[in-house]
């Protein structure tokens, strides 16, 4: 074990009683006398008590903002004199910091290792209990991130039978959440157990026994996560899990009414993910395009720029409706209303074919009420002379359909369309003689006032 292990974990000698604190579950750490005794600030020295751990905690802060990781460790041996503050409020807040601050400098300490970080989880359960679920929580997490799954399963089992203080409403959604990760191992288990299940034939002498361990794990997983995606929350991995479980036993219905109260239920905080799971739900399922219209509507007000918005300018281009026909062009000009969707050459493609379809389907007025509001940034955002040179070098594909845009939307003057249309391309050349054709016959800006 290293030497920052060692002093962690290491018993305590006579000499160093004086200058160090023992704790209930017999942790040993050393003072940093430095700061302990007195703590220099302005040229004058304050012994108070309250001043030194405050002083102490600050540094803390400062070494880990800076991932100054062996500096933090030091600061934090001193720290754990709060444990022992005259201050009950401060007394009984103190292991719940300490474990926050200690578990993220273990964390990166370059020393650190498996051991020292389980003996420090254990050791602060012990010393906090009222934190006790909470730490054995984020004590599994840690053990998942490391692939040591066994252990976190341990963990969580004795995390969920562990009994202490009063049943209060906040420690009713921590057990809630300690089943449901513990839900996830299984569900995890139940994954690799379904796999080997679809690799075997019905008629082979396992199959019957393999199918009946991926029941007993879908059975364990879906009793400790249905409690917890009812309270309020965003549950996604949680969510994800069960409905797979559910589909895979063809409980179609029970799934599809797990996803759509996790996007409607309006106690349930806004989640982009929970739309996008109702959705491709009924994706796969092959649902009426109005179901899927419907959700993806809902997506659309949260996240206008997300790739599933190709999918619903897709769908609304397809209905009979005329407002969704409309809104169709609408859900095109907001994506590309994003820096990051900018490259986006599907995107430019669907907008350049639906614009013509639009103008030749005399809707003049739909292309405008979406202009009207971008004319005064779209130029120089999307159809600069920059953006012209900097597209063609890049990618002559996008620069074409941009610039087939950019005529329709700003005439034939317009610097990229200009710029484009000169460009000697063997393969893009008829394209290009189309697309000048199109813009004369289709563009919305009088030739005469161009930019």
């Amino acid at each position: 074990m290293s030497d920052f292990s060692e002093e962690l974990k290491g018993p305590v000698t006579d000499d160093e009683v004086e200058t160090s604190v023992l704790t209930g579950a017999g942790m040993h750490f050393p003072w940093l006398q430095t700061y302990v005794e007195t703590v220099a600030i302005g040229g004058k020295r304050k012994k108070d008590f309250a001043q030194t751990t405050s002083a102490c905690l600050s540094f803390i802060q400062e070494a880990l903002l800076k991932h100054q990781w062996q500096q933090a460790a030091e600061y934090m041996y001193s720290y754990f004199q709060t444990l022992e503050d005259s201050d009950s409020y401060k007394r009984q807040a103190a292991p719940e910091i300490i474990w926050k601050l200690g578990s993220e400098i273990l964390f990166y300490h370059p020393k650190s290792n498996m051991e020292t970080f389980n003996t420090f989880a254990d050791r602060m359960k012990n010393i906090g209990v009222m934190n006790y679920l909470k730490i054995s929580l984020q004590h599994a997490l840690y053990l998942l991130h490391h692939g040591m799954l066994k252990d976190a399963k341990r963990n969580l089992s004795e995390a969920e039978t562990w009994r202490h203080g009063e049943n209060t409403s906040s420690r009713g959604i921590l057990i809630n959440l300690i089943q449901a990760y513990k839900g996830l191992l299984q569900y995890y288990t139940w994954s690799k157990k379904k796999m080997e299940l679809s690799k075997l034939d019905k008629d082979d002498y396992a199959y019957n026994a393999v199918a009946q361990d991926v029941f007993n794990h879908s059975w364990k997983t879906s009793a400790n996560i249905s409690a917890l995606i009812k309270i309020p929350g965003v549950w996604d991995p949680f969510v994800k899990s069960y409905v797979e479980m559910l589909e895979f036993y063809g409980d179609r219905d029970g799934a599809q009414e797990v996803l759509t109260n996790y996007a409607y239920d309006e106690k349930f905080p806004s989640n982009p993910n929970a739309h996008i799971y109702l959705y491709n739900f009924l994706k796969r399922q092959k649902a009426p395009r109005s179901k899927m219209i419907s959700v993806l509507k809902i997506l659309y007000q949260i996240v206008p720029s997300h790739k599933l918005m190709l999918e619903f300018h897709t769908l609304l281009r397809k209905s009979e409706k005329e407002e969704h026909r409309k809104l169709g062009l609408e859900v095109l000009f907001g994506v590309l209303d994003f820096a990051g969707c900018t490259k986006n050459i599907t995107a430019w493609k669907y907008l350049a074919k639906y614009l013509k379809k639009t103008l030749m389907g005399n809707h003049l007025a739909w292309v405008q009420d979406e202009w009207n509001s971008r004319k005064n940034w779209w130029p120089n955002f999307h159809f600069s002379y920059f953006w012209a040179k900097s597209d063609w070098k890049e990618d002559t594909a996008l620069a074409c359909e941009k610039a087939f845009v950019a005529g329709l939307l700003l005439g034939k003057g317009c610097r990229y369309f200009r710029y484009i249309l000169k460009q000697d391309h063997q393969i893009l050349g008829k394209k290009i003689k189309r697309m000048k054709r199109s813009v004369k016959k289709y563009s919305i800006v009088n030739p005469r006032l161009s930019y």
